[in-house]
């Protein structure tokens, strides 16, 4: 007779949950991730370029807009992410139908990109600001 199993513990839960995940939350993490890493490099790209024109004192005639637009771009990094990570998950995750015959495209899919872009917008900024900026930076 085999032996009962034992119930897992809390971290052994988690990571089966982790790597374990339903396919629509995956759908949707991933493709606001590759969304906010796209627009993670252009803005990175963009803060490097005026970092550069501030620090040689050439002024920001030769930056794209003419001035310091970081605000404005993050803002836009997390606008895309947002609205481009919620259309791709529309996309990519179809929800099944009631009758249970197929599946259909169903706004709850774009609000799970929704609930899913903020954090990844946001952590994606942090990754630029704190880890790839100042290594880029060095490397001038």
């Amino acid at each position: 007779m085999d032996k009962p199993r034992r119930p897992r513990g809390f971290i052994s839960r988690r990571i089966y949950q982790l790597m374990h995940a339903p396919k629509p939350v995956f759908r949707a993490v991933f493709s606001n991730v590759s969304v906010a890493a796209l627009l993670t490099l252009l803005y990175l790209a963009y803060d490097l370029q005026v970092d550069h024109a501030l620090r040689s004192g050439e002024g920001l005639s030769g930056v794209i807009g003419g001035r310091d637009l970081r605000t404005e771009a993050a803002a836009l990094l997390v606008l895309g992410t947002v609205i481009f990570g919620s259309l791709i998950t529309y996309l990519t995750v179809p929800q099944p139908r009631a009758d249970g015959k197929g599946t259909e495209r169903s706004g709850w899919s774009a609000v799970l990109g929704l609930f899913a872009s903020f954090p990844v917008a946001y952590i994606a900024l942090v990754i630029e600001s704190q880890f790839l900026k100042p290594l880029f930076a060095q490397l001038q």
